[in-house]
């Protein structure tokens, strides 16, 4: 069955007449259409019952027939309201659910086109299905992941003393496309103090000898699917005595949440399993995130790994173990893999060394 025929049936026991999807991971997903997010209106229009129909401007008509996408396509011109026709494909839908990603431009126009419906939120209707990975699905993160893999071992080309981070991250960057991803989406190397900040990217720094580096890289594959890694690093020289026996126990934390994450646990526990190792070595205000996201066609999506959601892994849940340990203006340290819940266990799809690696 395709994604948009689930989508449909799913939309349709919980009482929502018709969908309204907008350029974005979860277009891709029922459709396969990459769409451009750009000012001229592209959407999905699904209804409960009946034929969907891909809303697309004129002068995108071929790349939306390109696409592949085995629905019907309607076209707009330049001078037409293109709100107007997904009134008319809409019908007299009472309830009508919109992408989570929808611009408020959009949702307030399509209100305006459709006066008499009530918008609701869709996004966790489509992540319900999105959340369970198939076997095409695993497969392709499981490429993502070696594609990644392939980077992170390649680090000695780049990553040394002298070099600032900006430049380690434009051979990384080039380096993720070269080994088969489509998009690069982030690269993070944080030397020194700056590998204290999570989501610190590049800067000017000059890397200097005996910097711990924390090196967080991921990018889009030509299937649309998303690899994420984390590995840590040390540029020449010995790093400090402390960050050491930090990252002995970040190893531990992150070894024990790989053994306990399976289904039927909830994603809560896993990251339980971690924090507990960190806080009782006297870390514990320094693990300052969730363990982990889902990762899909989005490197961010469903399930979070994080305290307060009680959700049991299932077979098919794809998502990232990545706790960490901070010390604010000195140094940081976290450890990621991308796994996926198979029938009675886990599939770690990131096997480069977890160990801190010097180079």
């Amino acid at each position: 069955m395709s994604t948009w025929r689930k989508a449909q049936e799913l939309a349709a026991s919980q009482g929502i007449d018709a969908l309204v999807v907008t350029p974005g991971a979860d277009l891709r997903y029922l459709t396969g259409y990459v769409a451009l997010p750009l000012e001229r209106l592209t959407c999905l229009v699904l209804p409960a019952h009946g034929d969907p129909t891909l809303v697309v401007p004129a002068l995108e008509r071929q790349a939306a027939v390109a696409s592949g996408a085995d629905i019907q396509i309607a076209t707009w011109e330049e001078t037409e309201d293109p709100f107007a026709l997904v009134a008319r494909l809409v019908g007299d839908a009472a309830t009508v659910g919109v992408d989570d990603h929808m611009w408020a431009s959009r949702v307030f126009a399509l209100g305006a086109a459709l006066p008499t419906a009530d918008q609701v939120l869709a996004g966790s209707l489509v992540q319900q299905l999105r959340i369970r990975k198939s076997a095409e699905e695993v497969e392709a993160l499981r490429q993502a992941g070696l594609a990644i893999d392939r980077v992170h071992a390649r680090m000695s080309e780049w990553l040394r003393p002298g070099r600032t981070e900006r430049e380690v991250g434009a051979d990384i960057a080039r380096a993720i496309i070269d080994e088969g991803h489509e998009t690069v989406d982030f690269v993070i190397v944080g030397s020194g103090p700056n590998g204290a900040s999570p989501h610190h990217e590049l800067s000017d720094r000059v890397i200097e000898a005996g910097d711990p580096v924390v090196v967080d890289i991921g990018g889009t594959m030509p299937s649309g699917y998303c690899s994420d890694s984390t590995r840590n690093y040390v540029a020449g020289g010995t790093a400090p005595a402390e960050y050491l026996e930090a990252y002995l126990v970040l190893e531990e934390a992150h070894q024990a949440q790989r053994e306990h994450a399976r289904p039927g646990v909830t994603a809560e526990s896993v990251d339980e399993v971690g924090r507990s190792i960190i806080t009782a070595a006297g870390y514990g205000d320094l693990f300052i995130h969730r363990t982990g996201h889902g990762i899909g066609q989005e490197t961010h999506e469903e399930p979070y790994i994080v305290a307060g959601n009680d959700l049991v892994l299932e077979e098919g849940m794809a998502f990232s173990i990545e706790p960490g340990i901070y010390f604010e203006g000195r140094f940081g340290a976290r450890i990621e893999d991308i796994a996926v819940c198979t029938a009675d266990g886990l599939e770690v799809l990131n096997n480069t060394p977890r160990g801190l690696v010097s180079l």
